[in-house]
C-alpha cells in the first residue's frame, strides 16, 4: 500500500507540480490550497507525513504545525516545510518548530523524494521499535498480576465507552500487533486502524502505543 501524503500549498503552479512528481514516486497525495482545508483533511484522513508551505495567506505553516503539535493525535506525525525563505535564521526557526525537514524554493524534486524516503524509511523503524516494547510491557505486566506478589498493586476497573472495532483494535494492539497486521486480521485498512488507535489515545488520554498497552492492561481494559 502507497504512503500518503498530504501537501499543503496555496500557489497551484507548486502544489500541481509536487502532486506529480510525488505521485509518479509512488505515494497517494492529498492537496489542499490551506491550513484550514488540511486540518480537516488531517483529522478526516490521517496520512503518514505532511509537506507544507510556510508562507500562507491567514493560517501560515508555523501556526499549523503547532496546531498538529498541540493535539495528541499529531504531536509525532512528520512534517516537511517547504518555503522561499531560505536563510540560516529561517531554517533554525522551522526546527525548533517542530518540522523534520526545511527545504528552501526552488527544490530539486528528487532531492524532496529522498527526504520523504527518509523519514518515511525512520517512522516505520521506529514504530516496529514500539510495538516490540509494547509486547514486553504486555508480557511483564501480565507477569507481575499474576504472580500475586504484594508489591503489585493493580488499579480497579474503568469503564470507558469504546465501540466492539475500537475494543478489537485495543486487544490487538496490547497484543503487540502493528497497524498492518491488526488491518489484515481485522480485514480492513491500514488507515481506518490508523483512526481507531487514535481514538483510542484520545478515550484512554494516552500519546503513544507503550502507554496505551500499558494503560489498557492497569485498568483492565483489555483481555
Amino acid at each position: 500500500m502507497s504512503a500518503r501524503i498530504l501537501l499543503v500549498d496555496d500557489e497551484p503552479g507548486v502544489r500541481e507540480s509536487v502532486q506529480a512528481y510525488l505521485e509518479d514516486s509512488g505515494y497517494a497525495v492529498q492537496v489542499a490550497a490551506g491550513a484550514k482545508d488540511a486540518w480537516e483533511m488531517l483529522q478526516r484522513d490521517p496520512p503518514e507525513l505532511v509537506i507544507t508551505d510556510v508562507m500562507m495567506p491567514q493560517v501560515d505553516g508555523y501556526q499549523f504545525l503547532k496546531q498538529m503539535r498541540d493535539d495528541p493525535r499529531f504531536v509525532a506525525m512528520p512534517v516537511v516545510f517547504l518555503t522561499a525563505r531560505g536563510m540560516k535564521s529561517d531554517r533554525i526557526s522551522g526546527y525548533q518548530a517542530g518540522c523534520d525537514a526545511y527545504l528552501p524554493k526552488p527544490f530539486d524534486p528528487e532531492e524532496l523524494i529522498a527526504i520523504v524516503k527518509n523519514i518515511l524509511k525512520r517512522r516505520e523503524s521506529t514504530n516496529s521499535e514500539a510495538g516490540g516494547i509494547a509486547k514486553q510491557i504486555a508480557a511483564e505486566l501480565r507477569g507481575m498480576m499474576g504472580t500475586g506478589s504484594a508489591i503489585v498493586t493493580t488499579p480497579p476497573p474503568i469503564n470507558i465507552d469504546f465501540t466492539p472495532r475500537e475494543q478489537s483494535v485495543l486487544d490487538l494492539v496490547a497484543a503487540g500487533l502493528m497497524n498492518k497486521e491488526i488491518a489484515r486480521q481485522l480485514d480492513t485498512s491500514v488507515r481506518n486502524v490508523e483512526k481507531y488507535v487514535s481514538r483510542l489515545f484520545g478515550k484512554t488520554g494516552t500519546n503513544s502505543r507503550t502507554e496505551l498497552v500499558r494503560y489498557a492492561l492497569e485498568h483492565g481494559l483489555t483481555k
